[in-house]
């Protein structure tokens, strides 16, 4: 693993040669990567009283979206499960955490860590936990999305940050295991992406009630980069007959080699 720093001051956050994070210690605001500012953009729009979010993240790697949280969010308790105890540990001591945080690591997986967590103990989950590149299988079956379901409290939201190739099956089937558990699941996605063009990142929310669809359309259409909101009803419809994973999932796609590491 590695720390790539750049001229604007921030830190690229690199592990098993795949960029895992994009932080700037002085900036929690500024938002790099295109599937953290979807991240925050769901927030922005269904959370938007600053009031504190109870907020698990299986995956830390630098801890963007949770430096974000403290500052949109202030007095936010949120737990971290990151296996990598070398990577925390590297984080922490170059990219320390803002003063006054309540940010807690667990060295867990997010298979060990869910399951000790409380019943409705979480108003949002976010799940973007890679190994080599890819989301585990662990994290995509059956199983694991009755955890994170349990932990949700009733209103509570999942992000969950997958990646896939042109066509979007493994999504397709993520977003049907998800649906087992919590029936709407919407999509929030580069138009390029949704429409096949290139592998990229979907960023699915799930929930038990109803997703502001109007609203998350509107912050859509305003993102930096060309984004589309698909309601939960759409891609319910276009999945249907789609065979969720069993008990244990299969890991996304592998991603294509991209050549040199490039920020937009």
């Amino acid at each position: 693993m590695e720390l790539v720093r750049d001229e604007r001051g921030g830190v690229t956050v690199v592990r098993d040669g795949h960029p895992q994070s994009y932080v700037d210690p002085d900036d929690p605001l500024l938002l790099v990567f295109e599937y953290v500012q979807h991240l925050a953009l769901v927030l922005e729009s269904l959370r938007p009283d600053p009031a504190p979010l109870a907020t698990t993240h299986v995956g830390g790697a630098g801890m963007t979206l949770a430096r974000w949280l403290h500052r949109t969010h202030p007095g936010s308790p949120q737990i971290v499960l990151e296996p990598d105890t070398a990577l925390t540990e590297l984080v922490r001591r170059e990219l320390p955490l803002p003063r006054g945080h309540r940010v807690r690591v667990r060295p867990q997986t997010g298979q060990e860590g869910v399951q000790h967590l409380r019943d409705a103990s979480a108003d949002v989950v976010v799940v973007d936990a890679y190994d080599d590149g890819r989301v585990p299988g662990a994290l995509a079956g059956q199983a694991f999305a009755r955890e994170l379901a349990r932990v949700l409290a009733p209103d509570g939201l999942l992000l969950v940050n997958a990646a896939d190739l042109p066509g979007l099956r493994w999504v397709a089937r993520l977003g049907a295991t998800l649906r087992t558990c919590l029936p709407h699941v919407g999509q929030l996605v580069l138009r390029e992406v949704a429409s096949g063009k290139r592998y990229g990142n979907v960023v699915l929310v799930a929930s038990r009630r109803p997703l502001d669809d109007v609203t998350l359309t509107r912050a859509a259409a305003r993102a930096p980069f060309p984004t589309r909101w698909r309601p939960s009803a759409e891609v319910a419809a276009a999945e249907r007959g789609v065979r969720p994973f069993g008990e244990v999932g299969e890991p996304s796609p592998p991603p294509p080699d991209s050549g040199p590491l490039r920020l937009r």
